[in-house]
């Protein structure tokens, strides 16, 4: 019959060895594996060309020096490193690291987590207060960044007017200028806009405990401190060791912020160990030095993604596992060990309120378990009060910044030179706003920034939702490896890449084009969006997909026609995510573009100053209009933009 067909039949045996070639493929390489190529095949040439390879080639880079003579790089081995420990620059540049690292982590860990404690409780418009608190987070890092160089101006600025009228300096200071006032100056702005961050994540932690707790040691006789910390901290253990080492990492990696205020200055007082990097690597053309001095703190940063990284794998892969490792164990002595600190801290603060308890045992009548007589709801009014009054110094320093950006922006060139009318605009003008875009490049800037957010962002979701799919429903070879290494390129500072990549970008020639920011800024927008949605599509049961193969549907056609828009809001959510970062990404466009009509607003508004002049007028002016855009998406989309953020870094 088949012959007639003019059909031909493959033989018995040559069809059992085809099967039998594919059952050992299957069980070598996973059962799904042919399907999941297409869905993980993007993901994987932009993490094997724009984050690999450049990672490599750093390395390699690392190892050489430019000969002048020549012009080419010559192999010097170690050199470059050995040649750091006797640089005194970079010796003071790790300090200076070092200081501020610490300093503004630690900082911004005590005031976020008390914002988030005050939030946590019963407050009058608690959303709007949580919406003012989290603004710093949004603002573009250049409109932070000439903010505050703003308001620190020792002749046009409004803090030394401020601190002299509370009789706290005599004489206006120059904040930025001197060398002892610059680094405290700079951690400062790092922790103004880095508390919303730990309030977001910490707030998210609180919620998540189980209040009957409170109640009951409440009523055992616990004390506000003792519920803090046999309740609280143990609570937010998982939250807070996520928020720490990620806030670390990013806060270690700082460029844009310390170069945009300071450039480093003065005399080297805030030079970082990336922006020694850049000069040395990009101003310098010096790539060897400059990568070296990159990668001199690798190690360091290696321990710490290491350790986020298995503290954020999923239940499945690590906390499953039978045996402990060197590397839990290790942990372990960590925990152990910062649990005596925070028993040596709070010893002392439990002596103090057992004292403070005491004598107001003497004035306040308390029934005989120890509680004021007062009810319930006076309680509350007073509890409602206290928090209200605590928040009110933190939101005056929060909402500061964007005072003084609008009203800097109405007033006239004279008004500000003058100095006459301080802190309200007298008249207002639109002066600034009509000289900006008529006199300046400001438009132009403002089309490339939406351009290369716009195409970034949507390549960067579409191969993130592929990836995404791939490793939270499929089986292949390699799954859990990527899921790992996902997050460690999510981790992987930008200090490191962006050398390698000029010189990639200028070997292919598309250095100072729209491409080289395009298929630049999927490295750093790609990995935190993959991260989310396959949280998200874990959580999305896998029989309405099984139903719709059943009846004939694809696996892609599942995925398109049932998945996506069951994961819509995790979608709005890491969209919102990757524009907002590519709209205020610095570092990639500061360096890859050198053409005025290329630059985008990050990096053009650096055009405004000339030489030691700022035209604070039109700075404040073209910084309102950058953050218009983010602020208006923010105040549209505020809760998936929390859901995002709280679903890639809090849920264990």
């Amino acid at each position: 019959m088949d012959e007639q067909a003019g059909l031909k039949v493959a033989p018995p045996l040559l069809r059992t060895s085809t099967f039998t070639r594919r059952r050992r493929l299957d069980s070598l390489l996973g059962s799904d594996w042919r399907i999941a190529i297409p869905f993980v095949l993007p993901v994987t040439v932009i993490m094997a060309g724009l984050i690999l390879w450049p990672f490599i080639n750093a390395i390699l880079l690392s190892f050489t020096t430019r000969s002048l003579v020549t012009r080419t790089e010559t192999y010097v081995g170690l050199d470059n490193y050995v040649r750091l420990l006797r640089d005194a620059d970079f010796i003071n540049s790790v300090k200076n690291t070092l200081v501020f690292t610490f300093s503004s982590v630690g900082i911004k860990f005590v005031v976020g987590l008390s914002i988030a404690l005050l939030l946590n409780g019963r407050l009058p418009f608690r959303n709007i207060l949580t919406g003012l608190i989290l603004l710093p987070w949004i603002v573009p890092e250049v409109v932070t960044a000439l903010a505050w160089r703003s308001i620190y101006d020792p002749i046009f600025g409004g803090l030394n007017p401020i601190l002299q009228a509370l009789g706290l300096i005599n004489r206006p200071v120059a904040w930025l200028a001197e060398p002892g006032l610059a680094m405290p100056s700079v951690i400062a702005v790092n922790v103004w806009k880095g508390i919303p961050f730990y309030t977001i994540l910490l707030l998210a932690g609180l919620k998540a405990i189980d209040r009957e707790q409170y109640e009951a040691a409440e009523v055992d006789g616990a004390t506000i401190v003792q519920r803090f910390r046999y309740i609280t901290l143990p609570g937010l253990r998982y939250v807070i060791l996520v928020t720490v080492l990620l806030s670390f990492i990013q806060t270690f990696n700082t460029f844009g912020l310390i170069y945009l205020m300071t450039g480093g200055g003065p005399g080297g007082a805030t030079r970082v160990f990336s922006v020694l990097a850049y000069e040395k690597a990009i101003l310098g053309l010096r790539f060897g030095p400059g990568a070296a001095t990159a990668f001199s703190m690798a190690p360091f940063m290696a321990l710490l993604i290491f350790v986020l990284a298995r503290v954020m794998q999923p239940n499945d892969s690590v906390r499953a596992r039978q045996t402990e490792s060197v590397a839990d164990r290790a942990l372990a002595w960590i925990g152990q060990g910062l649990g005596f600190v925070v028993d040596f801290i709070f010893l002392p603060i439990e002596w103090l309120f057992a004292a403070i308890r005491g004598i107001s045992n003497l004035f306040v009548r308390r029934d005989k378990y120890g509680h004021p007589l007062m009810s319930l709801s006076q309680r509350e009014r007073v509890g409602v009060g206290t928090r209200g009054v605590l928040l009110l110094p933190i939101l005056l320093f929060v909402l500061f910044p964007f005072y003084w950006i609008v009203i800097t922006s109405f007033k006239t060139d004279l008004q500000i030179q003058q100095y006459t009318s301080i802190f309200w605009p007298d008249p207002w003008t639109w002066e600034q706003h009509r000289s900006l875009i008529a006199d300046t490049p400001f438009l132009v800037w403002f089309r490339n920034t939406v351009l290369v957010a716009t195409t970034s962002t949507a390549i960067s979701v579409l191969v993130a939702a592929l990836a995404a799919y791939a490793l939270a429903r499929l089986k292949f070879l390699g799954a859990r490896l990527l899921t790992t290494l996902l997050l460690v390129t999510y981790l992987l500072p930008a200090a490191l890449l962006f050398i390698p990549l000029y010189r990639i970008l200028t070997d292919l020639r598309i250095i100072n084009t729209y491409a080289a920011l395009i298929i630049t800024y999927p490295t750093f927008l790609m990995p935190f969006a993959t991260w989310v949605m396959l949280g998200y599509f874990r959580s999305i049961p896998v029989e309405l997909e099984e139903a719709a193969m059943i009846d004939g549907s694809t696996r892609l056609a599942a995925f398109w026609r049932i998945t996506v828009p069951l994961a819509a809001p995790a979608l709005l959510s890491v969209t919102l995510f990757a524009f907002t970062n590519a709209w205020n990404e610095f570092l990639f466009a500061f360096v890859f573009i050198t053409s005025e009509n290329l630059k985008t607003l990050p990096v053009g508004l650096q055009l405004l100053v000339f030489g030691d002049i700022y035209p604070w007028g039109k700075l404040m002016s073209a910084s309102l209009l950058m953050a218009i855009p983010v602020v208006v998406v923010y105040v549209y989309a505020q809760r998936y933009l929390v859901q995002g953020l709280t679903a890639g870094a809090v849920k264990g």
